[in-house]
């Protein structure tokens, strides 16, 4: 393992914490910025495993939270309509991640031009729905309905292409559903752990045997990485949105797809 590999790791994984929460696509962005540093791993384990960091920080920022639902799951009807509601949205990804996951990683992660062209098309979604005159609904996501979950679980799926943006597409889903913006994003957030864990598990369940030291050291720097610049991002983000809105991520897929599609040419040429 070389210094490179190391700073290749430690970049990545405060990539992985500053986009994953955020509706421009972690997977999106770590694997364009990979292929043009050269970063390799096998079975594409290194992207996936380092998601633990991010999952460990919202779980910090919400410990308290989380703890109140579990608490008062057995008298509180809306702590058990919300996680009953996470269940369901989280259900369709459930399956179809493990139906596809072969697919996802061999052939949909290593295409790089698939991936600019979602975050550019994802980034042009994203800004002609936050600013579309759409009916607010559901401010708390302890009342959004089941059906409307289940939707919003159907439309994270379309995030196993990588460049669309998981919570982009839950989030984007929610609007259109009638969610506001704060609460779509908060969601998000709450679907992002059942989600994230369970790709987590069965990523390094499908991968054990490629498990050298080396990978466990790299996906160390990048937990420690993603889990410090996730922290942050979860502080922060409700309160940007509620304010400002989501043209500002639009417009950054937009920049970043673009700038990938150029350099693959370059380096095409």
């Amino acid at each position: 393992m070389n210094t490179e590999t190391i700073i290749g790791a430690l970049i990545l994984g405060l990539v992985e914490g500053l986009t994953e929460f955020l509706p421009v696509s972690s997977t999106g962005h770590l694997l364009l910025i990979g292929h043009f540093i050269g970063f390799e791993n096998e079975g594409r384990t290194f992207e996936v495993l380092i998601q633990l960091g991010a999952i460990l920080a919202i779980l910090t920022v919400y410990f308290h939270r989380l703890l109140d639902i579990a608490k008062s799951l057995p008298t509180n009807p809306q702590s058990r309509h919300l996680v009953i509601g996470i269940l369901l949205a989280f259900l369709p990804a459930a399956f179809i991640g493990v139906m596809a996951h072969s697919f996802i990683k061999t052939v949909l992660f290593e295409t790089p031009v698939l991936i600019c062209v979602t975050l550019i098309f994802g980034g042009i979604i994203m800004l002609l729905v936050d600013r579309m005159p759409l009916t607010q609904k559901y401010d708390d996501i302890s009342q959004y309905p089941w059906t409307m979950c289940l939707m919003i679980g159907f439309a994270q799926c379309v995030a196993m292409i990588p460049g669309v943006s998981r919570s982009g597409a839950t989030i984007v889903g929610s609007l259109l559903m009638g969610a506001d913006k704060r609460s779509a994003a908060e969601f998000s957030f709450f679907l992002a752990m059942p989600t994230m864990a369970g790709a987590f598990a069965y990523d390094l369940y499908k991968n054990l045997d490629v498990m050298t030291h080396e990978n466990l050291v790299l996906i160390a720097i990048g937990f420690v990485a993603s889990f410090i610049a996730g922290y942050f991002v979860v502080k922060s983000f409700l309160n940007f949105v509620s304010k400002h809105g989501f043209a500002l991520f639009g417009w950054w897929r937009i920049v970043v797809g673009t700038a990938g599609l150029i350099g693959l040419i370059v380096m095409a040429g």
